[in-house]
C-alpha cells in the first residue's frame, strides 16, 4: 500500500502549543514525549508557533494498530488539517526524523522545510532489544514506585541517562502501579517496520539540514548519496563531542542549528519539481 493511501486514520494527538508565527512541529525518537525536546520548544517560541508533538502511540496521543512510518506521518498530516496548517517547519529526533521525512516526502507542499537530527533515510538493524527487554520486566513486576521500577530497568540497562529518559514515560493507573504511557506491545510489534528507510521512489525538494552527533554512527559517510537521493537540497551539520542525544548532551549548540536553521527557511518559498511555487 503505497503511503498516499493512508486515510480517515482519525488517531488524536496530543500536542503542546507555545509562541506565535510559523509553524514548527517538533518530532521526539523511540519511546518519548513532546516534553522531550521542551528546551527547543523553548528557544523557538519567541519567533515560531510550536507545537511538540507526542506520537502516536507514544504519551498522550491515540494509538495506531499498525504504526508503521507512513501511517504516523498520515496522522500529522491529518492533524494539521484540523488545525487549518496548510504548511510547517518539521524538526525531529531518531524515530521523530523518520516520521518527519515520510511526511515531507508523501506531502512536500505541506513541508516548508525539515530538520533531521541524527537519523537518516535508510533501514537500521535492531538496536533496542534489551530496552524492550527492561520495558517489559518493569510491566511484568506491577511496580508500585518508581524507584522500584527504576531498579528493574537498572538491571537489564547500564546507561543510567537511559534509565531516566524511560522513566520519564511512567505513569500510575487506577491501581496506583506504575505502567508504561507509551503502547509497549503496539510499538515492540511495529518494531522491525519503524527500522525500515522511507517509501522510495519520491523526493523533497525543499530545504534541509541534517544534524549528526559526532561520536554517532547513526549518520554515516555512505549514507550521504542516499540521503541527496531524497533530499536534494540536503546540508549537514555536525556536533562533535556529541552522540545520538544531540540535544541533551549539548542543547545550548543544538537550538541554536536548529533555531538558525528555521530562520533561514523561513524566508524560502518551496519549488515543486514543476517549477510551481507552494
Amino acid at each position: 500500500m503505497a503511503p498516499d493511501l493512508y486515510e480517515g486514520l482519525h488517531v488524536n494527538l496530543h500536542v503542546r502549543q507555545a509562541g506565535q508565527g510559523e509553524a514548527v512541529l517538533l518530532l521526539h525518537g523511540l519511546f518519548g514525549a513532546g516534553a522531550n525536546m521542551g528546551a527547543l520548544a523553548r528557544a523557538l517560541q519567541s519567533q515560531f508557533a510550536v507545537y511538540s508533538v507526542d506520537l502516536p502511540n507514544h504519551g498522550r496521543s491515540g494509538r495506531l494498530p499498525n504504526p508503521d512510518l507512513p501511517a504516523m506521518a498520515q496522522c500529522l498530516c491529518d492533524w494539521m488539517d484540523t488545525q487549518g496548517l496548510s504548511q510547517a517547519h518539521l524538526v525531529g529526533h531518531s524515530l521523530g526524523g523518520k516520521v518527519a521525512m515520510q511526511l515531507a516526502l508523501c506531502h512536500p507542499g505541506r513541508v516548508q522545510s525539515l530538520a533531521v537530527a541524527d537519523i537518516a533515510p535508510v533501514p537500521y538493524t535492531a538496536q533496542h532489544e534489551a530496552v524492550f527487554a527492561a520495558l517489559e520486566a518493569v510491566a511484568a513486576k506491577h511496580c508500585t514506585s518508581r524507584e522500584e521500577a527504576g531498579v528493574v530497568l537498572a538491571s537489564h540497562l547500564h546507561e543510567k541517562a537511559v534509565v531516566q529518559f524511560l522513566l520519564t514515560s511512567l505513569q500510575r493507573d487506577a491501581a496506583g502501579q506504575w505502567v508504561w504511557r507509551f503502547d509497549l506491545r503496539g510499538l515492540r510489534a511495529a518494531y522491525p517496520a519503524l527500522l525500515a528507510a522511507p517509501w522510495p521512489g519520491r523526493v523533497y525538494p525543499g530545504p534541509v539540514l541534517f544534524i549528526r552527533g559526532g561520536d554517532s554512527n547513526y549518520i554515516e559517510a555512505s549514507y550521504w548519496p542516499i540521503i541527496q537521493a531524497f533530499f536534494p537540497a540536503a546540508t549537514l551539520s555536525v556536533m562533535t563531542d556529541c552522540g545520538h542525544w544531540l540535544h541533551v548532551q549539548h542543547p545550548q549548540q543544538f537550538n541554536g542549528i536548529v533555531s538558525h536553521f528555521l530562520t533561514g527557511a523561513a524566508s524560502r518559498k518551496l519549488v515543486t519539481a514543476s517549477g510551481t511555487e507552494v
